[in-house]
């Protein structure tokens, strides 16, 4: 009763579906493709990975539906759990949304726009040391102008929802004009398909691609490798498709929630999986894989801008590609701090956080998550964040829509405005999936996987100390 007496019912449908494609389009789009290119060698293999991750993402997305309609106040993800499987679990999601997810992705977006400064201007870049080497801890000017951005966002945001919602709908625009763009120019540029044909000739013939002081090797990838190579792939697909259900943390501002939540999470999730696919696409109409493996600083989007519109117009993208994750990192923001905002109002967070400010927003909570966000930030661990991200985000994912068949029979007689697509089917193949991918990473990448379920247990002592003091 309290948030709805607190919080403003001020966002549409359109502001909701804008959210979701903000928050999920960063920077990863525009990077991670050189990633997988090294990981599985194929032109094929590379649209596999995008497609997959799209396809479950998608499936996630209509399995939320249902929790979405049956809680439309804010939180979110925190609020299903704790519906479903009681505070403790509720916990643990919002202890590792806080330490990791959420300002982990914060901070990953943040020095992904440093690393596109660099690009126009070197002394902005990763590779402009501040503080430290190269090779050990250091600071860069990347890692600061992140930082910088970060606080910006916090500080708007702290203006009121309205602020936050023309930046997200003004950067959400240009990011979609960018990427329209590459796509349609890419296209057009590649009219004899030459490029394509040489990339499609064995185009399931995976392979690791390595590169050493400028010189590039090759090794065949088959069995249980190809399997556990696809995996730690999935990683920074799965990474540029995640955020998807930021949009579910601020129901208690969204219009007729219990049914815009829902479609928003479906087009939102629809149009950027739809997008992504095709901007690979576009990439192996431009580039060969051994040019996507090679792209400088993972800069794939940059080389092919250079191909597509020479120097000048490669800074142009580069420019847009900057707006694509600030507008990003705002609708991260924006959202994140609900969760911490309704978890203090059940007495599961810091006090503080518990309280919104005359604009109607959580200040608090959001200079909280901008102090840890930046914290992770000067870490400057780019892929380390990426790899504790994902992991711990599919494990609360599996057990969220797990929390649907749990309140089917807990709760029967519940309100269901929206029941979930496919159901039982479709919850279950996404759980199989990501379970799946899970163990794989486990295999695969055992020190970031177990440093994300460390994370995740690390909870649970914290829980109950500070339960027991109340």
């Amino acid at each position: 009763m309290e948030q709805e007496q607190h919080f403003k019912r001020s966002l549409s449908l359109l502001d909701g579906t804008l959210i979701v494609i903000g928050s999920m389009i960063g920077s990863g789009i525009f990077i991670v493709s050189c990633d997988i290119a090294k990981t599985v060698g194929s032109a094929g293999w590379l649209l596999a990975v995008w497609a997959i991750s799209g396809f479950i993402t998608l499936t996630a997305a209509l399995s939320y539906g249902e929790l979405s309609a049956m809680f439309p106040n804010a939180g979110g993800q925190y609020v299903y759990l704790r519906e479903a499987f009681g505070k403790l679990w509720g916990f643990l999601y919002g202890w590792a949304f806080f330490a990791v997810i959420q300002t982990g992705t914060i901070a990953a977006v943040g020095v992904a726009f440093g690393k596109f400064a660099g690009y126009l201007n070197k002394d902005l870049g990763d590779g402009h040391i501040l503080l430290g080497t190269q090779e050990g801890f250091h600071i860069s000017a990347a890692q600061i102008v992140g930082l910088a951005t970060i606080i910006l966002l916090t500080y708007i945001n702290t203006r009121g929802v309205k602020s936050g919602k023309i930046i997200q709908f003004v950067f959400t625009s240009a990011k979609l004009v960018a990427i329209a763009g590459l796509i349609i120019f890419g296209f057009a540029l590649a009219k004899d398909g030459s490029i394509w044909h040489f990339n499609m000739t064995n185009a399931f013939q995976a392979m690791k691609i390595e590169i050493t002081s400028g010189a590039i090797s090759h090794s065949s990838l088959t069995g249980n490798v190809l399997i556990l190579a696809l995996s730690s792939a999935m990683v920074g697909a799965i990474f540029s498709s995640d955020a998807w259900n930021n949009v579910t943390f601020i129901a208690g501002e969204l219009k007729r929630p219990e049914r815009n939540i829902g479609l928003s999470l479906f087009l939102g999730t629809l149009t950027v999986t739809v997008l992504y696919v095709t901007m690979n696409l576009m990439y192996l109409h431009v580039l060969s894989v051994s040019e996507i493996a090679q792209s400088q600083d993972n800069r794939v989007a940059i080389s092919a801008a250079l191909k597509i519109f020479g120097t000048d117009g490669a800074k142009i993208i580069a420019v847009l590609i900057m707006i694509s994750t600030f507008g990003c990192n705002n609708g991260l923001i924006l959202s994140g701090a609900r969760v911490y905002y309704t978890m203090a109002q059940d007495g599961l967070f810091l006090k503080q956080a518990a309280s919104l400010n005359d604009k109607g927003v959580p200040q608090k909570a959001l200079w909280m998550q901008c102090l840890w966000a930046c914290i992770l930030c000067l870490s400057g661990q780019y892929n380390v964040l990426l790899g504790f991200v994902v992991f711990t985000v599919l494990l609360f994912y599996i057990l969220t829509i797990a929390g649907i068949f749990k309140l089917r029979k807990t709760r029967p007689d519940a309100p269901r405005p929206y029941k979930a697509f496919g159901y039982p089917i479709v919850p279950i193949f996404y759980i199989f999936i990501a379970t799946f991918i899970c163990c794989a990473l486990m295999i695969a990448e055992p020190m970031n996987s177990g440093m994300g379920l460390l994370i995740v247990l690390l909870g649970i002592p914290v829980y109950y100390i500070t339960q027991n003091k109340k």
